[in-house]
């Protein structure tokens, strides 16, 4: 029986990932950095969308998993996110750990590392400190294939190669 489960939960991770790659390719139409995140509750239903758009909006914080927090938070009327997971193509760095926590999210699923700034596990593991007042559930490297071809594309042309 625990293996069944663990395949559901698998397929549904994937299932969302996908959702979220989806939002990527959205910031990545608008010239964004392709970076994409849904929030999902506890029932499965997507309450919050969100693709990276800082340089379009002008807004050092618009990356893709505030952006769908706050998404979420104005669908469901209350910050704080409890029992919701965030899905999000790209590891989440120092200021999107912070809101996450903040939000208290149940979960983030996230795709590719992100070596340079990442706050899970690339550089640091915030979300495993002791000071926190909140626990986070971390899955790591969901599509992260897709996430990364999706990262390295975008930089190859921004390059030229």
């Amino acid at each position: 029986m625990p293996v069944y489960r663990e395949s559901v939960a698998l397929r549904s991770d994937e299932f969302y990932m996908h959702r979220a790659l989806d939002q990527a390719r959205e910031g990545l139409a608008a010239g964004e950095v392709p970076v994409g995140a849904v929030v999902v509750d506890a029932d499965g239903e997507i309450v919050g969308r969100g693709f990276n758009a800082p340089v379009s909006g002008h807004d050092p914080s618009a990356h893709a998993e505030v952006r769908a927090l706050r998404d979420a938070g104005a669908r469901l009327g209350n910050y704080r996110l409890d029992g919701c997971t965030l899905y999000v193509t790209l590891e989440p760095c120092l200021m999107c750990t912070g809101a996450i926590i903040h939000a208290r999210l149940a979960r983030v699923v996230y795709g590719a590392a992100e070596p340079r700034s990442g706050m899970v596990e690339s550089k640091a593991n915030l979300f495993a400190q002791p000071w926190y007042n909140h626990r986070v559930e971390v899955e790591g490297g969901v599509l992260a294939s897709r996430a990364t071809r999706l990262l390295q594309a975008f930089f190859a042309e921004r390059r030229g190669d």
